[in-house]
């Protein structure tokens, strides 16, 4: 999947609206929505390195053997 397609977009969104209510509306706690805005910013980051490492080596046709 490449990064700059309108469909990672998408996904990246979901992620962003999935982890912000889900840490937004189980916290208790006075500062919910900063560190439900971090965690959600923190799961899209990851995804974007994720899919950025799958992308780039989904070039190579060399077999790597790990014996």
């Amino acid at each position: 999947m490449d990064i700059k397609s309108t469909r990672y977009l998408i996904i990246a969104a979901i992620t962003f609206v999935v982890l912000f209510l889900f840490n937004y509306l189980g916290n208790q706690l006075p500062d919910k929505l900063e560190r439900a805005l971090m965690t959600a910013f923190a799961g899209v980051v990851g995804l974007t390195i994720g899919m950025w490492f799958v992308h780039r080596n989904s070039k190579d046709d060399t077999h790597h053997d790990f014996d």
